[in-house]
């Protein structure tokens, strides 16, 4: 066992102690990750799965180490009394950076060290002004910043780099807003990218324009709650600086590069204009798989959540400039997506860099920023006459006034085109689409004609909040919100299980114990792997609660993570009762373990599973049983297999103790239908 194998297996055990018998003690924002139950792991309860990121760094000097410690925990018992202050982020996004640094290890050569001093002092200096009701100097400064923002996933502190031109705040005008989105970094933890973006402009400082770097949760490829992430810290930047929310650019290299590719493409309503440079678009041809290394079948079904040729049509919503350097092998992005492009009948402008290896070349840098530059300037751009929505999944099948609410088969091509024929008179075209939420178009009159493939439908924004329609038998028709099922797979609650850690979750530990000791240790291993995996890769602490301290209220904010069976975990045994107000497909006691008409043996088998939370009253939050996000450490080697990696359940085997690629040997996997019953058409059973 390597070196920093054993730092992680003894890290792990008594993270899981701290957090179960001393909370305080670990670094928290506003939220509890006390509370829960004694879990006593020895040495041997778990193998130990080393982590790829970030890598274990220097031994700490046990004296500077105490140091450190100490003057952490009087800046976060200070802070505590800020907790509801707007400014509370601005220093706990330093404290954080500081601890996790500490805590993982993350000081790779000597001069870190002075990073964590630089880090303390300048925690210290904003706390001292947060202390005065209204002063926080660093919030209306220009040049270099780092501010924070609370993530609504886990209410952690996330840094996010800022960029102010010297006019922000004389020139009384709306910025456009850039986003950049920096490269792969395994040791660019929280600590490394403050003070990279205290001191360093990056790659683009253009005049009249702001600029943010978003961390991203560090290495995640802007996948999961690194997109969140984005999307928050261009909410905080449009609500914390003169910035105009219709002109926001996106722009990124290499992971970020992807980042750009992805987040344009499944998020196309926030952006005037976006440049990938670099990076990877999809995952099979970028990994050089062939169909004979192909993994389960399921798992190629999710790469659609991200591949982006899949969802090129929203790209045709507004310019995207890609940019790649001539001999750089990560060119295959943009070919691909030059390819994807052509199958639309459309062209993708692609600026190359002569000569350029993995960077940009000065000269094409220039003209990419005064392309984008001349679309950002546009202050008042001209209403689009054509809208295109493209889609494989329903968390991104919302397109400003269009949303696709269901699909006729899952994790297949769906479209939906839109065309202005008339002020306001819409034709629509649509594919593989089941139910569609039209509101009134921006610029139409309150009575707007849809003629959708063929079929003509009025609407009346005065009188109705919405059209829904509705598809049968291959003709449309107007449907009310009560005619639609209240179980049914729709956007932000259609599975996989990975769904669920993009929104706010609440970890549920249990309190009791399994009737089978194999299920406790897989569970008592499995949550400290995915406790410590979300602090160390996701950059943040979860929020986790004893099963019998649960509330109404958290079960009407947050998707609810438990772990356990219905006899450990009391919100598992409400959930899954006979006498629950709502159908589910999984029979589970101690006695037995069934889903529809299959069986498995209750002492050694785990059910991992995401499905409309029984408890919630209104149906639109998850519960997921047993899982974290299911890419595990081996797949940290490249950003590009970040994706979800199980379907919307699974049964694992204990018998075959959890690994950086699997939490077991998985029986069975597959999908629900769109009435979240199990879809025999798609069920597997994995080839061992």
């Amino acid at each position: 066992m390597s070196s920093s194998s054993k730092h992680l297996k003894i890290y792990m055990r008594r993270f899981i102690d701290l957090t179960v018998l001393a909370g305080s003690m670990i670094w928290v924002s506003n939220h509890a990750i006390a509370q829960t139950q004694s879990q006593n792991l020895s040495d041997d309860s778990c193998a130990a799965i080393e982590r790829i990121v970030p890598p274990v760094g220097l031994e700490i000097p046990v004296e500077l180490k105490s140091k450190w410690l100490q003057s952490l925990s009087e800046l976060e018992s200070r802070l505590a009394r800020h907790a509801d202050d707007d400014r509370w982020a601005d220093v706990a996004t330093l404290t954080k950076a500081c601890r996790y640094a500490i805590e993982f290890r993350e000081l790779y050569v000597d001069r870190d060290f002075k990073k964590v001093d630089r880090l303390l002092d300048l925690a210290t200096q904003r706390l001292t002004e947060l202390a005065q009701p209204t002063a926080a100097s660093w919030r209306t400064t220009t040049g270099l910043q780092v501010r924070g923002f609370k993530s609504r996933v886990d209410d952690s502190a996330q840094p996010v780099g800022v960029i102010v031109p010297t006019s922000a705040w004389t020139s009384g005008k709306k910025m456009p807003l850039y986003v950049w989105l920096h490269g792969r970094g395994e040791k660019a933890t929280d600590l490394h990218f403050i003070n990279d973006r205290l001191d360093k402009k990056g790659e683009i400082a253009p005049e009249n324009a702001i600029v943010i770097h978003p961390l991203g949760r560090q290495c995640l490829g802007y996948k999961s709650a690194g997109e969140t992430d984005v999307i928050e810290a261009v909410e905080f930047a449009c609500q914390n600086y003169p910035v105009d929310p219709q002109r926001v650019v996106l722009m990124g290299f290499s992971m970020g590069g992807a980042g750009v590719w992805h987040l344009a493409a499944h998020y196309a309503d926030r952006f005037i204009a976006a440049s990938p440079g670099a990076g990877f678009a999809e995952t099979a041809r970028y990994q050089n798989l062939t169909p004979d290394r192909y993994p389960p079948k399921y798992e190629q079904m999710l790469w659609s959540v991200y591949d982006v040729p899949g969802y090129v049509r929203n790209l045709f919503n507004f310019p995207v400039v890609a940019y790649s350097g001539e001999l750089d092998k990560q060119i295959q992005a943009a070919r691909i997506m030059e390819e994807a492009f052509q199958k639309e009948g459309r062209y993708l402008t692609h600026l190359i860099g002569p000569g350029m290896g993995h960077k940009y070349h000065p000269e094409t840098l220039k003209e990419l920023l005064s392309r984008m530059n001349s679309l950002a300037t546009v202050e008042q751009p001209t209403p689009a006459r054509e809208l295109f929505l493209q889609t494989q999944v329903h968390r991104y099948a919302t397109r400003r006034w269009i949303q696709v609410d269901g699909l006729q088969q899952q994790y297949t091509d769906t479209r939906v085109d839109a065309e202005q024929t008339q002020a306001s008179a819409w034709t629509l075209r649509t594919k593989n689409v089941s139910r569609l939420v039209l509101q009134t178009p921006t610029g139409s009159s309150p009575t707007t004609q849809f003629t959708i493939d063929g079929q003509l439908f009025q609407f009346s924004s005065a009188a109705n909040a919405s059209l829904r329609l509705e598809r049968n038998d291959g003709r449309w028709r107007s449907a009310s919100a009560d005619a639609w099922p209240q179980l049914r797979k729709r956007p932000l609650l259609s599975g996989p299980i990975d769904d669920a850690f993009i929104d706010p979750f609440l970890v549920v530990t249990p309190t009791g114990k399994s009737a089978h000791p194999a299920i406790d240790r897989w569970v008592k291993c499995e949550l400290a792997n995915f406790v410590e995996r979300w602090r160390s890769l996701f950059r943040g602490d979860p929020r986790v609660k004893r099963d019998i301290d649960v509330t109404a209220e958290d079960i009407r904010k947050y998707h609810l993570v438990a772990w356990g069976d219905p006899s450990s975990n009391s919100v598992l045994g409400r959930a899954f009762s006979p006498s629950s107000s709502k159908y589910s497909p999984l029979a589970w006691s101690n006695q037995a373990l069934q889903l529809n008409q299959f069986q498995f043996d209750v002492k050694q088998c785990v059910p991992l599973m995401v499905y409309p939370n029984p408890l919630a009253q209104q149906g639109d939050r998850y519960l997921v049983v047993n899982s974290g996000p299911t890419f595990r450490q081996a797949h940290d080697r490249t950003n590009s297999l970040q994706n979800p990696h199980l379907p919307d359940w699974a049964i694992v085997s204990t018998e075959e103790p959890p690994s950086n690629r699997s939490p077991g040997r998985i029986l069975k996997a597959g999908f629900f239908n769109d009435a979240w019953l199990v879809d025999s058409a798609l069920t597997f059973s994995p080839t061992p």
